[in-house]
């Protein structure tokens, strides 16, 4: 009888450890991935130039060569335009962004981070194109600035970023007396096409 009871027992704690470790392998199995996936989604709420904010702005998809200025109005103000609109985001080229967009950050209109533009600046920006009148002479600083920026202009092509960085620049010419050679320095900056960017100005 006692040898009954005690196979009992045994097989009990058999069957018990079975089930406990059939639990405990197919969570330690799920985890690695949930890690992993979230490694490679990387921080949203990293700082600007960091790997981790890197890892997710490279792999969003809000921006695009053929969004323009009327889709973005429809978006919310809290909202943001991420990622890079025509190539893969390079590392070494967004720190050196994120570093050289470090000297404007006294004014408000110009972005912290190239690949993550807050909706509400972007229709600040909007706003200023259309608002801001240049004069004779600051039209030609802005003419020189196109001829200088690495682009041919605010962006590679007439999207949402031509036309606020458009704005921006009529702006900073007409309040902040930038030069030609700040305005195309800024641009190029703020360039959200993606790649390793370019060698000094062209």
């Amino acid at each position: 009888m006692k040898k009954k009871i005690f196979l009992g027992i045994v097989l009990s704690l058999f069957v018990a450890f079975f089930l406990l470790g059939t639990r405990f392998t197919a969570f330690d199995f799920k985890k690695p991935k949930e890690s992993q996936s979230l490694f490679l989604a990387g921080n949203a709420l990293a700082e600007a130039g960091t790997k981790e904010k890197f890892d997710y702005l490279s792999e969003q998809r809000s921006s695009s060569c053929g969004l323009q200025r009327e889709t973005v109005l429809s978006y919310g103000d809290d909202s943001s335009i991420q990622g890079s609109c025509c190539s893969a985001m390079d590392l070494h080229r967004y720190q050196e962004q994120i570093g050289g967009l470090k000297k404007y950050s006294n004014l408000s209109v110009v972005p912290q981070d190239p690949y993550n533009i807050p909706v509400s600046l972007a229709k600040q920006l909007f706003d200023y194109q259309e608002s801001v009148q240049l004069t004779d002479n600051q039209q030609k600083i802005y003419d020189e600035a196109m001829k200088m920026s690495h682009e041919g202009g605010p962006c590679c092509c007439k999207c949402w970023r031509w036309t606020a960085f458009e704005g921006q620049a009529k702006y900073l010419i007409t309040k902040h007396n930038f030069s030609a050679e700040q305005t195309a320095e800024l641009w190029d900056l703020e360039d959200g096409c993606g790649g390793e960017g370019h060698e000094g100005h062209g």
